[in-house]
């Protein structure tokens, strides 16, 4: 099963967002595309900005008695991306993570989610886990900020289990019967999650 966005649903902008998305994807109908949807759980959570959503929804339409597997997949692999990206702030800020953000234009942003964490300490990163904004700035700013490691994974866990489990489950649990009514509606479901995709980074925006 081919899954090709019409070009009037192509609302990813700018063209190198649009070209990441079609390459998450395409790994849709690939053999090793469990891997991918590990590996692009890892990079979406430290460096790449394309959710691993799109990916799990479109292989548990495929085989819906794996969506909990794939979810526990996405789930690690966010972990350990998110690892990677508290790395990078806590020790490569100026030779990675500063020209990532500046590349993203998040640094304003970033600043603005230091200053939330002040505040609001781990709520932030259970909350952006399961939100559309855009992981990795707050798993780098956590990294720059020195948010307690310890606690950082346990949100880290919980909100990106929840959202990805949520996900797989109701595949799982739906079964055939949900398996068509979103396969029809494949198209609709891809400009959803592109539009969350776009929703993070103007959130971000809207925060400077």
């Amino acid at each position: 099963m081919e899954y090709n966005i019409p070009s009037k649903f192509n609302i990813l902008k700018p063209a190198w967002l649009r070209r990441c998305y079609h390459w998450t994807l395409s790994w849709a109908e690939h053999p090793q595309a469990r891997i991918a949807l590990f590996f692009i759980a890892i990079i979406e959570a430290s460096v790449f900005p394309i959710p691993p959503d799109i990916l799990l929804i479109a292989l548990a339409l495929g085989r819906p008695e794996l969506g909990m597997r794939l979810a526990l997949l996405a789930t690690v692999g966010s972990v350990i991306g998110a690892c990677i990206g508290y790395i990078i702030g806590m020790l490569l800020f100026a030779s990675v993570a500063q020209p990532l953000l500046n590349f993203y234009g998040a640094m304003e942003q970033f600043n603005h989610v230091q200053a939330l964490f002040r505040e609001y300490g781990l709520w932030v990163v259970l909350i952006a886990g399961f939100s559309p904004i855009p992981f990795k700035v707050v798993t780098i700013a956590a990294g720059a900020f020195g948010l307690p490691f310890p606690g950082f994974i346990a949100a880290t866990c919980a909100s990106r289990g929840a959202r990805f489990f949520l996900e797989g489950g109701l595949l799982q649990w739906g079964g055939e019967r949900l398996r068509m009514l979103v396969e029809r509606h494949f198209e609709i479901l891809t400009v959803v999650v592109a539009m969350l995709v776009i929703a993070g980074f103007v959130m971000l925006w809207l925060w400077r």
